[in-house]
Formats: C-alpha cells, sequence, structure tokens
C-alpha cells in the first residue's frame, strides 16, 4: 500500500472527507464516460452510488471503532453488494429484436458500489486503480469488441411454412449459407383462409452472409415458405 495514503485509513475528519471524496470522484469519472454514451445510468446516477456506498461502509467502521459497539463491519456493505442489483436490474432492456441491452451500465453500477465500499474502508490506491481499469474496459475494449462483433451479423427471422416437417429444410439451407441458428422458437398459427401453419423465430448469425440480399430470398424461394420477415 502507498504511504501517501496511510492518513486516510484512520478515523479522523480529514480521512473520512478524504474517502468520500475519492469516492465521488471515481463514480463521477466512470459516470462521465456512461453520460457521453446516453446511456440510462449517467454521470450523477454513478456518483450518487459510489458516496452512497461508501458513506455505509464507513458508518459500519464507525459503529464498530468508535461507538465500540461489536457488530460484523462487513454486514451493511454486503447489504450494498446485494441491493445494488435492483438499480442494475433498471437499465437493462430487451428490445424489439430481441437483444439485450444495459448489461454494461448494470455491470458498471455494481463495480461503482463495491469501488465506494473500498474508498469507504480506507483502501484509496485500490479504488483509483480499479477505476482506470473499468474506464479502460469501457471505452477501449469496447472499440474491440465492437469490431469482433461486427464481422457477425445476429439477426432474428420469422419465417412461416406449411408443415413440421419443412423446418428441415430451413436448417439445412442455413447451414449451405454458412449462417448459423443460435436459438429457434417454434409454433403454430391459424391463417387467413383457415389454414393452420407452422412458424419460427430464428436467432441467426451470418458470417460473411448478407441477410437481406440472400438469406432471406434464398428462404423465400424453399418450395413451403410462405412468409420470412426481419424483426
Amino acid at each position: 500500500m502507498l504511504p501517501v495514503f496511510d492518513f486516510a485509513r484512520e478515523m479522523t475528519t480529514a480521512a473520512v472527507l478524504a474517502r468520500m471524496l475519492t469516492a465521488m470522484l471515481c463514480g463521477g469519472v466512470i459516470g462521465i464516460e456512461r453520460e457521453l454514451k446516453r446511456r440510462p445510468a449517467g454521470f450523477r446516477t454513478h456518483i450518487l452510488i459510489c458516496i452512497g456506498a461508501a458513506m455505509t461502509i464507513l458508518t459500519n467502521l464507525y459503529l464498530y471503532q468508535v461507538m465500540h459497539l461489536y457488530t460484523d463491519v462487513s454486514r451493511m456493505g454486503a447489504q450494498v453488494i446485494a441491493g445494488i442489483s435492483f438499480i442494475g436490474a433498471g437499465t437493462i432492456i430487451v428490445t424489439k429484436r430481441r437483444r439485450v441491452k444495459g448489461l454494461t451500465t448494470a455491470a458498471g453500477l455494481w463495480t461503482v458500489g463495491i469501488i465506494g465500499l473500498v474508498c469507504g474502508a480506507g483502501y484509496l490506491e485500490l479504488a483509483l486503480f480499479v477505476t482506470l481499469m473499468v474506464l479502460a474496459a469501457e471505452i477501449f475494449l469496447s472499440r474491440l469488441e465492437y469490431r469482433f462483433a461486427r464481422r457477425v451479423q445476429d439477426k432474428n427471422l420469422y419465417v412461416e411454412y406449411r408443415s413440421a416437417d419443412d423446418i428441415q429444410s430451413i436448417m439445412a439451407l442455413l447451414d449451405t449459407l454458412g449462417a448459423e441458428l443460435g436459438d429457434l422458437e417454434i409454433s403454430r398459427i391459424q391463417a387467413e383462409d383457415g389454414e393452420t401453419r407452422c412458424c419460427a423465430i430464428l436467432a441467426v448469425q451470418a458470417k460473411g452472409t448478407d441477410v437481406k440480399d440472400k438469406l432471406i430470398p434464398a428462404l423465400l424461394a424453399l418450395e413451403n415458405v410462405s412468409t420470412v420477415s426481419e424483426m
């Protein structure tokens, strides 16, 4: 541990102020990055969570070190780690295309809560180091992730066909075109002419395949396939 932060490990007014300011700094720096990307939880949300977590662990330490109430000094902090989940859940959404968004923001909120606990405990160098790591992951590694994701087109296709046996020819066609089937949901519907037809939602990962120009026309060309649309 760095000697320059030794003063912050004591239970003094200056130490408490340093811990809370560090929590505000770490939460704010991470929150700015989320704010610039127009995420649901931004600058103020990250600051409030971080200083709230820091205040929680500081209160627990105060009860133990100053008031001499012999309690588990990690109990309140453990509740922060578990309780932050309801805020993170509010940032996760499922789009119309059945894609989950907001997981990175939710994970960031959970991490910011723990950074606040670390600041409240006085381990300031760890809090600052982890803040830099989080920023590196969200700014630089996201670009690397985007480059890999751009090579794969994730599409949800809605397909209507005549009988249950036709799904085999559909899957064979996907394999021929180099499209990987990630998920499959099959059900039956009543068509306008009164005929019962099968329908499926295909979660397709198409590598090197243009979904609109190749995959959809190829599916429509199958004999018993009546409808293909992108969701």
